[in-house]
């Protein structure tokens, strides 16, 4: 039987590291580009678990280092949304050509 492995894990999170690269340099809706930055950080995720189980499994660097991560990811979603949630309030878009045309 086949066993999971450290290959399997780096392909995952090559794959979600370009999804979400191709997401952020493509899209022009604000949500979506948020999307996009917190699939990278996913994909980091994975990295760091995936190399504390098969490069140190008897510690717990990796997992810490996710925690941090997530915890940051967290908030600066919410800081994110505020921004988006207040610039739809103001001009009714949330789209990025827009914003370049926006006045402050």
């Amino acid at each position: 039987m086949n066993e999971i492995g450290l290959p399997h894990y780096l392909v995952l999170s090559t794959a979600l590291f370009f999804i979400g690269t191709y997401g952020f340099l493509t899209r022009r809706n604000m949500v979506t580009m948020l999307m996009s930055i917190e699939i990278i950080l996913n994909s980091v995720n994975i990295n760091f678990i995936a190399f504390n189980k098969f490069l140190y499994p008897g510690k717990l660097d990796g997992l810490f280092f996710t925690l941090i991560i997530i915890t940051i990811a967290a908030a600066e979603a919410a800081v994110a949304i505020a921004i988006i949630i207040n610039l739809y309030r103001k001009y009714k878009s949330i789209d990025v050509e827009d914003a370049n045309s926006m006045r402050f």
